[in-house]
């Protein structure tokens, strides 16, 4: 079941942030997936947050803010099986359009927008972490 996120989520939410980041972004320093920690957690509540919720566990979740896709991640047990593209069905059926960065070293994450039908735009370079990203789209 996919819905909203509620205050009592943050921990599990914010666990399954740091671990999927951690394994994903193996290319980043850990330490600033660390670092980013605090203000990925308080951020939740300025941003529309979608849980996939199975037998009372978040299994994962996305995050929205305005028309730009944070991020979707899935706890590395359930990935695979059809979470994320779930939870970005969901949020194609709420915004007529939107657009994400995704790191061009997570292909990954690259091949799945793009099965997805979702299209690069743009190259670019993350000023944070130095890392080359794509832009992503998607409209209706």
């Amino acid at each position: 079941m996919i819905r909203k996120f509620e205050m009592k989520d943050t921990k599990r939410v914010m666990q399954i942030w740091l671990e999927a980041n951690l394994e994903a972004h193996d290319f980043v320093s850990g330490d600033y997936w660390c670092s980013q920690y605090q203000t990925v957690q308080e951020q939740l509540s300025a941003a529309d947050i979608y849980v996939y919720e199975q037998d009372n566990e978040i299994q994962g979740f996305l995050g929205m803010m305005d028309n730009y896709l944070a991020g979707i991640f899935v706890d590395k047990k359930y990935r695979s099986m059809g979470i994320g593209k779930g939870l970005l069905d969901y949020v194609k059926k709420i915004y007529p359009a939107f657009s994400l960065n995704v790191y061009q070293k997570n292909q990954r994450a690259v091949d799945f927008y793009l099965r997805e039908n979702l299209t690069i735009v743009s190259t670019g370079v993350d000023e944070d972490t130095a890392e080359a990203d794509y832009t992503v789209v998607w409209k209706k």
